[in-house]
């Protein structure tokens, strides 16, 4: 009998996948634990037209994603701290504190865990760091890192 599947099954694939099983499987397993549902011509409609609904999904988020990764090219955030002799500063920049700055003076809404520092920033001057917006999109922002007077 061949199902669809509705949730990912260790053994079987992954949601939306059709696959064949036995009759006893299905009947006694899949259907009444709602894991997967017959590939009738109705349940293979809807598996298009859901799957057409994500993949318009996914494409504006990667619009979005790419169109925000511009944007974030164009601006510069500015972030002070205290510093020391020879250019260097107490402690260190950390991604908070870029998302802080970005929504303050860009209204920039930034995820602090999506911020790609690959060490702390730990001197003045100016900077660019890594945003991943998208598993496929990774903007680059400008942070100058300026002495607190």
């Amino acid at each position: 009998m061949k199902i669809i599947l509705l949730q990912d099954i260790k053994s079987l694939g992954k949601k939306g996948d059709i696959v064949e099983v036995n009759d006893g499987y299905a009947r006694n397993y899949i259907f009444p634990k709602k894991l997967g549902a017959e590939a009738n011509g109705k349940n293979l409609n809807d598996l298009k037209l859901q799957k057409a609904k994500e993949e318009k999904i996914a494409r504006e988020q990667l619009e979005t994603a790419e169109n925000f990764a511009k944007e974030m090219a164009a601006k510069e955030v500015i972030v002070t701290i205290k510093g020391g002799e020879g250019g260097r500063v107490f402690g260190s920049i950390s991604s908070k504190e870029i998302a802080q700055a970005a929504k303050t003076q860009c209204g920039m809404e930034i995820d602090k865990k999506k911020i790609q520092l690959s060490e702390p920033i730990k001197n003045f001057g100016v900077y660019e760091v890594a945003v991943k917006l998208h598993p496929k999109v990774t903007g680059k922002l400008k942070v100058k890192v300026q002495e607190d007077r």
